[in-house]
């Protein structure tokens, strides 16, 4: 199976027909007919039922087509990563989300340096209208990858909440918050909203828009803090505690379905490792 086919199906189911595929590949119909056909033999299932005047699915085919696009669309971040790209990206990041932002600059310098990037502070909203390319954070909202309207919304890194305490102690952490005093940060945090939407009742004792300094005020036992795993592990003198039910953490790019190579090249950065610590 290669891609060429795939992209003949996706054309033809998208244009209906073999004609109009054919004119959006800038080939003849009888090639798109050849390649479809070839396709459906190796799968050994038709993928299009042919009438007089239409073209229409098979179920096959109502199963193949998405998939088939996915691996288009993952076949073009793969080539964006290693392809020098040219052009300017606008990034827009909620605060405390990327701790090691200038290392993912840096490796984008490094692979694209024609490529320029803005790096813009916005609030945790997909919907941001004023950059290509929004880094936002979820707890439950996003499963996988999918698209609403004209945005598309991909996961990138997904790990757990855990509760940051002094050193020592018990390593759970309670169902219930609400008898601690915790630090946590300003709303419109990527950080602060996903643990408001984990816990809703608990009380807010500190307020800091500062890691290091939230770290500082849990190290001397005047609070604890919820915090990322990945987050929480660049203190390795805090206790980490696990919940029971752990609320999860997860780090998802916004952008346009229509964005070129630019965007899929800073893409493809940003989920090269999303495992690495620091990320928050």
């Amino acid at each position: 199976m290669e891609l060429r086919q795939l992209a003949v199906v996706v054309a033809v189911a998208e244009e209906g027909g073999f004609t109009a595929a054919a004119q959006r590949l800038r080939t003849v119909q009888s090639t798109v007919s050849t390649v479809v056909r070839a396709l459906e033999r190796d799968l050994g299932t038709p993928l299009f039922h042919r009438t007089t005047h239409r073209v229409v699915l098979t179920p096959a085919g109502e199963a193949f087509v998405p998939a088939a696009r996915a691996a288009l669309e993952a076949a073009e971040r793969a080539r964006a990563a290693v392809s020098p790209v040219t052009g300017r990206v606008r990034l827009g990041v909620c605060p405390g989300l990327l701790a090691d932002l200038h290392r993912t600059l840096a490796a984008l310098r490094h692979a694209h340096p024609g490529l320029a990037v803005e790096v813009r502070q916005v609030r945790c909203a997909p919907t941001e209208s004023t950059v290509d390319l929004v880094m936002t954070s979820a707890t439950g909202e996003i499963a996988g990858s999918g698209s609403s309207a004209d945005l598309v919304t991909t996961l990138l890194a997904a790990e757990e909440l855990v509760l940051a305490t002094a050193p020592g102690g018990a390593r759970s952490a309670p169902a219930d918050l609400s008898a601690l005093s915790l630090v946590d940060f300003p709303s419109g945090w990527a950080i602060r909203d996903a643990v408001d939407r984990a816990f809703p009742h608990r009380l807010v004792a500190l307020e800091v828009d500062d890691l290091a300094v939230a770290a500082g005020l849990v190290r001397a036992g005047l609070a604890a803090c919820v915090l990322p795993a990945s987050v929480a592990a660049r203190f390795p003198e805090l206790t980490v505690r696990r919940f029971d039910r752990p609320p999860p953490w997860q780090l998802a790019a916004v952008y346009r379905a229509d964005s070129g190579p630019a965007v899929a090249a800073v893409l493809a950065q940003l989920g090269s490792n999303p495992k690495r610590s620091g990320r928050v």
